[in-house]
């Protein structure tokens, strides 16, 4: 098993620590494209053409960034407490 010379830890120990943070891109990306569509939805039901998709996709970008920036916070709270 290979070590790492800082603290001791192998590989998946390495992985154990980014693993929560993996996804959290994904995730960001991931709410903003669902709610565009979402407000693409919305526009050709009730016929408001830029008006929804715009309204839309800013609420995602911003419910995205809050979620990272929550899930961030917690898992570095979270990493201070183990160590």
């Amino acid at each position: 098993m290979i070590k790492s010379k800082k603290n001791g830890q192998g590989i998946s120990g390495s992985y154990n620590t980014i693993g929560p943070y993996l996804g959290l891109g994904t995730q960001l990306a991931a709410t903003v494209i669902i709610m565009f569509f979402v407000g693409r939805w919305l526009d050709a039901k009730f016929n408001t053409t830029p008006l929804m998709i715009l309204i839309c996709s800013f609420l995602g970008g911003f419910a995205g960034i809050y979620n990272f920036i929550k899930t961030v916070l917690q898992l570095n709270e979270k990493n201070k407490i183990d160590k």
